[in-house]
């Protein structure tokens, strides 16, 4: 997937096509081996089908699903799907034998007593004859330290520039927030972490509070704690 990014990304700034500054911010993010947001992919995507004429994922997904199922009922002879479809058959009814149904009820019963031992070791009652499980109330709080960070691409941007933030939670979502050299927010956004415990975005250096140059502070919030880190904005 990266290496397919790295080419449409390519052949776009060699053709001139997409924002040139975004582009070649995700083609060193793509050799430093840094995280690539959806929001960057799916800029990539669709300019790789507008201007390069890749053929939408779902649409390439389609055509190569339906070509497999093609391929595999040509290369079944007429025998064999004879053979297939004749062994097809729809039973009008089931008996069981008396010994059939002490045997299924004999399972059944293993079945219970096994729901009830997981049912108690879950609630942390002890009961005598399985197990002695032990409550323990005392929870050891999660350390977000070792796990909560956050950076930008650069350490320096100007007025207009893209910002690429990046790092990493152990919570579901944070809060980022960029504040200018005089404490005023000038921009905020909620988002979720994925599974494998990192986040991404890109923020737009101007607007409201981007007038004078200087030390801007950005923060991620994830309701336990808040990281930051500096950098540097010029007019």
């Amino acid at each position: 997937m990266v290496d397919t990014l790295v080419d449409d990304v390519k052949a776009l700034l060699d053709k001139e096509k997409g924002d040139e500054r975004i582009l070649k911010q995700i083609c060193r993010a793509c050799e430093n081996n840094e995280v690539i947001s959806n929001y960057e992919r799916n800029y990539v995507r669709k300019l790789a089908e507008k201007h390069l004429g890749r053929v939408p994922e779902i649409e390439e997904k389609q055509n190569t699903e339906e070509k497999s199922i093609q391929n595999e009922i040509l290369s079944k002879t007429p025998q064999e799907q004879n053979i297939e479809t004749s062994q097809i058959t729809y039973p009008n009814s089931v008996k069981l034998k008396p010994k059939n149904t002490k045997m299924l009820l004999g399972i059944n019963g293993v079945i219970l007593v096994i729901i009830v031992i997981i049912g108690i070791s879950i609630t942390g009652i002890s009961i005598t004859g399985f197990s002695n499980v032990k409550s323990n109330d005392s929870q050891i709080p999660i350390d977000s330290s070792s796990t909560f960070s956050i950076q930008t691409d650069l350490p320096e941007y100007q007025k207009g520039d893209i910002i690429s933030i990046s790092g990493k939670s152990a919570s579901e979502k944070i809060i980022l927030s960029i504040e200018n050299q005089d404490g005023q927010l000038v921009w905020s956004e909620q988002i979720s972490v994925k599974s494998n415990g990192q986040f991404s975005t890109l923020a737009i250096a101007g607007g409201s509070g981007w007038d004078k140059s200087g030390v801007f502070t950005i923060k991620a919030d994830n309701n336990l704690e808040t990281v930051s880190k500096t950098f540097s904005f010029m007019v």
